[in-house]
């Protein structure tokens, strides 16, 4: 890897309470649960732990809380080989996630922002202040918003690639979209940015070409789309690609998606090609399914180049021109 190509994680950092059901309660009902397990997690957290066990020159900026939780959460970042220099520990409690996760490995999330609140862009600033061309900036949306938006305006003015999750998902407008160099949303977020419904069933060729069209028609440079056991789909330059998945038995889906972020960030960094940068993402986000925990299950460079070794068959497959 060039070691000019810093990788920047802007986000949250949660302790993630997680609690294995039969299934998900409905409104109103008790359910009993499995005894309580927890993890250090959190989005921003998840993908700078992900980055650096994959490779990465990773730091990571972001707020916890004066409480155990937030010395557990720093020394998980510090054992997955991120640089904390950039976290502020504030008086008030660490984020926190609580996590139902379904015998499927599915899940279903709650978050207190807790200290991610108190992300502001005067922190990221200072953090970011040597900022440059060869840098890429991760980000989500569990830090205050306007945070996010205003570290994506200086990442696009230091020529710096920006790495935009979604998520939690909710509407965007088109002038912060425009500032993104890649957006990373899965088919629900893609479906909350489009305003569209039923966007998971959209899994056809023809239907992401469409979805990729009206995607960045809103202003990303490149997309894309997460597709959870069906792969992705790349949109980029005017055209797609879908890369398949890793065939594995999943266990606990959290996090997975963060891992996919941080390993592509750290593909791209190296200088792959998208497509394989999203082939190597979809590897080490497969390889996290079948454990559990969210930083937990993150695997090592060396696992993740094993399996791709041992697993050569998944495909990059070219699809037609999009955006005209």
């Amino acid at each position: 890897m060039n070691k000019r190509s810093r990788i920047f994680v802007v986000g949250s950092a949660n302790m993630d309470m997680v609690l294995r059901v039969p299934r998900f309660p409905h409104a109103g009902e008790t359910l009993a649960g499995s005894d309580l397990d927890l993890f250090p997690g959190g989005k921003g957290a998840n993908q700078a732990c992900a980055a650096a066990r994959l490779g990465g020159d990773v730091r990571f900026v972001g707020c916890v809380g004066s409480d155990i939780f937030g010395t557990q959460l720093l020394e998980s970042l510090r054992e997955a080989g991120v640089d904390i220099s950039r976290v502020r520990t504030l008086s008030r409690a660490t984020g926190c996630a609580s996590i139902y996760v379904a015998p499927n490995g599915q899940n279903s999330i709650v978050i207190s922002p807790g200290a991610n609140a108190g992300v502001t862009f005067e922190h990221v600033e200072d953090a970011l202040g040597d900022l440059n061309s060869s840098d890429f900036v991760l980000l989500q949306l569990e830090i205050p918003f306007e945070t996010v938006r205003l570290t994506l305006e200086k990442a696009r003015s230091a020529g710096a690639t920006s790495i935009f999750d979604p998520a939690p998902a909710r509407k965007l407008d088109r002038n912060v979209l425009q500032l993104v160099s890649l957006l990373t949303p899965n088919q629900t977020e893609a479906g909350m940015l489009l305003d569209k419904e039923n966007v998971e069933d959209e899994q056809d060729d023809c239907d992401l070409i469409r979805l990729a069209s009206e995607t960045l028609n809103l202003g990303p440079a490149s997309v894309i789309f997460k597709l959870g056991e069906a792969g992705c789909a790349i949109c980029s330059d005017g055209a797609a690609a879908r890369v398949g998945a890793y065939p594995v038995k999943a266990v606990d889906t959290t996090g997975a998606g963060d891992v996919f972020n941080g390993a592509l960030a750290v593909a791209l960094a190296e200088g792959r090609s998208m497509p394989a940068a999203a082939r190597f993402a979809n590897a080490a986000a497969a390889l996290s399914v079948m454990r559990p925990g969210a930083q937990a299950s993150i695997p090592s460079r060396d696992e993740a180049d094993k399996f791709m070794t041992a697993n050569p068959d998944v495909v990059v497959r070219d699809l037609l021109t999009v955006r005209g």
